[in-house]
């Protein structure tokens, strides 16, 4: 019965992953997984991997590898994706800082003729 709950617990453990992996790999975004999170993650599952190894229990080994495996898949993907769509802000902001306004035309004068109309500004 104590192996059964440890396997079941192992099986939740490596399985709770996967779904955060495919919908990473699936969007190509990881926007909303927290790098300091799985960096503590990856940390903690590789001690306990180490732990694992020391004791010679194998299955502590096995499902700690798993989960570190898997979690750094995670993070992993996250640097990339984030250092991806961090050069593709940059080159789309150059490419438009590069690009001549069409129809832009000159100031003028040099005070604004914008006007915010009588409480239109909450007051």
């Amino acid at each position: 019965m104590i192996d059964a709950v440890g396997v079941a617990a192992a099986l939740c453990s490596m399985s709770s992953f996967v779904p955060q992996v495919v919908k990473i790999w699936r969007e190509r975004d990881a926007g909303g997984v927290s790098l300091r999170m799985y960096v503590v993650t990856v940390t903690g599952f590789g001690l306990w991997t180490a732990y694992g190894m020391m004791l010679g229990s194998w299955p502590l080994v096995g499902s700690n590898a798993t989960c570190l495996g898997l979690s750094a898949a995670i993070l992993a993907l996250k640097v990339r994706f984030d250092r991806e769509a961090a050069s593709g802000q940059r080159k789309r902001a150059a490419d438009c800082s590069a690009a001549p306004l069409s129809n832009a035309r000159p100031p003028t004068s040099s005070r604004s003729t914008w006007r915010i109309p009588p409480g239109a500004d909450g007051a």
